[in-house]
């Protein structure tokens, strides 16, 4: 298959993370809007071309307290860097649908070189006719790298929020006419 324009199924897809929380618990949350520009062949994704862009003011953790704090400038400062990029620079295969894409990341107007685990779930017509494919992404990032330095001690030792950031994206895609 040639290399198609592909555009991102928001009610199909995700963009999830999670972070531990006082040394013992792991606190989820996830990006309720991103878009997404993708060329590719889903069965070759070496040449693929692959961009996204997300909200940072759509952060949710389900607490509106934390999350009204992530937006703050002692995390995203979504008033200053309302969006968080990531652009393809190099894929890689790693096996059968597999690959490692690594790409510039950039958060909070920091830029970083990050890799994700990329899996090809499959492709296939819908019920109405329309093309679509499935993908997987995941990775592991530290927030400090990107200025989220933000913490508190705990009395018991360690701190409030870890630094290890992994994030989990699922991608529902459907193929663009012409």
């Amino acid at each position: 298959m040639a290399k198609t324009k592909w555009a991102v199924d928001p009610t199909h897809s995700s963009i999830e993370f999670s972070i531990r929380h006082m040394m013992i618990a792991k606190v989820k949350g996830a990006f309720r809007q991103f878009e997404a520009s993708i060329e590719a062949d889903p069965n070759d994704l070496t040449t693929a071309d692959i961009s996204f862009s997300v909200d940072a003011a759509s952060i949710d953790t389900r607490n509106e307290d934390r999350d009204a704090h992530l937006r703050s400038a002692d995390f995203f400062d979504v008033e200053n860097h309302p969006k968080l990029t990531f652009k393809a620079t190099k894929i890689v295969k790693t096996g059968d649908g597999e690959y490692d894409v690594t790409g510039d990341l950039t958060i909070r107007g920091v830029t970083r070189s990050e890799t994700f685990k990329v899996t090809f779930e499959g492709s296939g017509k819908d019920p109405w006719g329309n093309h679509k494919a499935g993908f997987s992404a995941e990775g592991t990032i530290k927030r400090s790298d990107y200025g989220l330095t933000w913490n508190a001690a705990l009395e018991t030792g360690g701190v409030l929020v870890g630094d290890d950031v992994k994030i989990h994206i699922e991608i529902e895609a459907v193929e663009q006419a012409g």
